[in-house]
């Protein structure tokens, strides 16, 4: 058996191995080297080595020949039919879930529930572009009962390619909102992109879409379904017979969740009312119920579910020694979650305290980009709150336009301006909460933040 083959075998064999940073390398594992914004990964093979790096993978014809090196011509393309290789050895369920946003934080809530009684493989991070699915395919334990993937996109034709390699038997799309607008320039043109998913053509093997419909993109999913022979579409939204929210009724310092799930009602008292969380536990009692799972499993763990991190994890942290509250959603933003964001925060119940909101710049809105930002500023002002403070080129614009709002907007250029201001305005017992795009100076401010962790 030649290198190559060996290597393969180990592939289709082992679980998690593939990392594609030196840092996160331990023995056994295979590193990837990849061409990064800065420097080639190819600079680090000799230390993933040292580590134990059982393989490394690089295209770079004239590095040093070594059997625990090897080299491909396209990485993405060798990849690939790798991955399909896996793929087409795997005999548990596979789950695909796509959606403009809540795709990590419902992966990872049906994970919660599902691993409670079953070996489970599932995507890591936000793995949902073409690398991240590759290798969150590649690190699939072939052993485990159910496979959970996210499928993204930000550009026409990214779905159907990846859904040619996952092909999921069972399919979330968890919404359609306004996001990658540069590219996709409308909603509906989204929805089209989302279909691919299901569509028979690129996946032959999916045989139930979960859909909650509150939209009128979503509309144009399940028109397109209706199309599709072999599907089996579970609705889960107010005009679903089997699957609904039912009520929400305050408790306390609590919320009554009443769900319809198959003729019954299950309630589930959660701290707070947020939209999206309260879809997901939808979504996943629609999945145990579909699967003929024990309902039992999330309604005695639901309890123990925690925010994904970036995505509404709350932290205690010092700030000039003063101790106060960091509720991160500063993974990703557009206008619907925002909003969502912002009116969650904003109805927070907490005694003493006072609210500061640090929003940054949502990326990927195209032309309209300033109007957004701008009605996303007119619909924050209805609420109320200690500081607003704006971070961001395209709140540059917006802010010059607001005339005597209610609140008190704050536009600084950048993190050291922001957390030069907080400083001095932080109070003991004071909640932040920061909203914004990947890669932005909000972004940046938050990971420093994080650092100040209690």
């Amino acid at each position: 058996m030649n290198t190559r083959d060996k290597f393969e075998k180990y592939v289709i064999s082992k679980k998690d191995k593939f990392k594609i940073s030196s840092k996160e390398i331990t023995k056994g594992d295979i590193f990837l080297a990849l061409k990064g914004k800065n420097f080639h990964g190819n600079k680090f093979i000799n230390s993933s080595l040292k580590k134990g790096a059982k393989y490394c993978v690089t295209d770079n014809i004239n590095y040093n020949k070594n059997e625990n090196v090897i080299y491909v011509k396209n990485i993405f393309e060798y990849l690939t039919d790798l991955a399909s290789k896996k793929r087409e050895l795997y005999k548990g369920k596979v789950i695909g879930i796509t959606g403009s946003a809540g795709k990590t934080t419902l992966k990872e809530t049906l994970a919660f529930f599902l691993k409670k009684n079953h070996i489970i493989s599932f995507s890591k991070k936000s793995y949902n572009n073409r690398l991240g699915v590759l290798i969150s395919i590649l690190n699939l334990n072939l052993n485990s009962s159910y496979a959970i993937f996210e499928i993204g996109t930000n550009n026409f034709g990214e779905i159907r390619d990846l859904t040619k390699i996952v092909k999921p038997k069972q399919i979330f799309i968890t919404n359609i909102q306004s996001t990658h607008l540069e590219n996709f320039k409308t909603q509906s043109k989204i929805a089209n992109e989302k279909s691919d998913i299901f569509k028979s053509n690129f996946n032959n093997l999916r045989e139930i879409l979960y859909l909650n419909i509150n939209t009128k993109p979503e509309e144009i999913i399940l028109k397109k379904s209706s199309i599709e022979r072999n599907l089996k579409v579970v609705r889960i939204d107010k005009n679903s017979k089997k699957y609904f929210l039912k009520k929400i009724v305050p408790i306390e310092k609590k919320f009554k969740i009443s769900f319809f799930i198959n003729k019954k009602v299950i309630n589930l008292k959660l701290n707070s009312k947020i939209n999206f969380r309260i879809d997901n536990l939808l979504f996943c009692l629609a999945f145990f119920n579909e699967n003929s799972l024990l309902l039992s499993t999330i309604t005695k763990s639901y309890k123990y579910l925690k925010p994904v991190g970036g995505r509404g994890l709350i932290h205690k942290i010092f700030i000039n020694r003063k101790k106060i509250k960091l509720i991160d959603e500063s993974y990703n933003a557009n206008p619907d979650s925002m909003i969502q964001s912002i009116d969650y925060f904003n109805n927070m119940k907490k005694l003493n305290t006072k609210k500061i909101l640090i929003l940054g710049n949502m990326n990927e809105l195209g032309k309209d980009s300033n109007k957004m930002h701008l009605n996303l500023l007119h619909k924050t002002d209805r609420f109320n709150f200690k500081f607003i403070i704006l971070c961001g080129e395209f709140f540059k614009r917006p802010i010059k336009k607001l005339n005597n709002p209610n609140n008190e907007f704050i536009y600084l250029n950048n993190k050291k301006e922001i957390m030069t201001f907080l400083s001095k305005n932080i109070h003991k017992d004071d909640i932040i909460l920061v909203k914004c795009s990947n890669s932005t100076e909000v972004n940046k401010l938050t990971n420093d933040l994080l650092k100040k962790v209690i």
